[in-house]
């Protein structure tokens, strides 16, 4: 059985210091680099998802609800949706970017990077993001029964919105699924509405 390891949004704007930061995301950052290093050989695949907004719509707002419409953020091709400088890239094989132009909370909403783009989203100054919609572009799904995997381990930020609708999703797919709450970051202080909610949909949750 193939197994493969979700990095979910662990980006510049979801840590502190960025535009909707979350508590203690770059502790998760550098908790997951050190976890992939004691543990990638336990995985067939590592890939990573990356909110990568061009224009989605109302999910920005001026004056944000913080439940459904949110502050700008990872803009495509800024510094903010950068992956976090903790988080070492070395063993992921794939990108998969969502939200161009809608909310996208899901991983599985996203769609294969370029091979020849740089996955951090750095772009030389002055230059801009240009991307439309590709019908052909593989999505997370198809890459996954691609190359035959059917247990997936979900990390990273927000435990209560992406990386819970990525961890939902998977198990609708048909995916055994598994969330590791120590390498999670939440908005909530408090996730266990969340990792419970996980629990009720066929998530198995590890929690920290």
């Amino acid at each position: 059985m193939s197994r493969a390891l979700i990095i979910v949004d662990v980006q510049n704007d979801f840590c502190e210091g960025g535009s909707l930061a979350v508590a203690g995301g770059a502790a998760v950052a550098s908790a997951i680099t050190e976890y992939v290093d004691a543990n990638h050989q336990h995985f067939d695949h590592i890939v990573a998802t990356q909110d990568w907004h061009i224009e989605p719509g109302d999910h920005f707002s001026e004056e944000p609800d913080m439940v459904d419409s949110w502050p700008q953020h990872c803009k495509a091709g800024t510094k903010g949706a950068e992956l976090h400088p903790g988080l070492d890239t070395e063993y992921i094989q794939a990108y998969f970017r969502k939200g161009q132009f809608t909310a996208a909370y899901s991983g599985f909403e996203g769609v294969l990077a370029p091979e020849d783009e740089v996955p951090s989203g750095d772009l030389k100054a002055g230059a801009a993001a240009v991307e439309t919609l590709d019908e052909d572009a593989i999505g997370l799904d198809d890459w996954l029964q691609s190359h035959g995997v059917e247990e997936v381990v979900v990390v990273g930020i927000a435990a209560d919105y992406c990386v819970m609708a990525t961890a939902l999703d998977a198990v609708q797919a048909g995916y055994s699924v598994t969330v590791l709450g120590e390498l999670t970051a939440g908005i909530a202080d408090d996730l266990e509405a969340a990792y419970a909610e996980m629990e009720e949909n066929g998530v198995e949750v590890e929690r920290d």
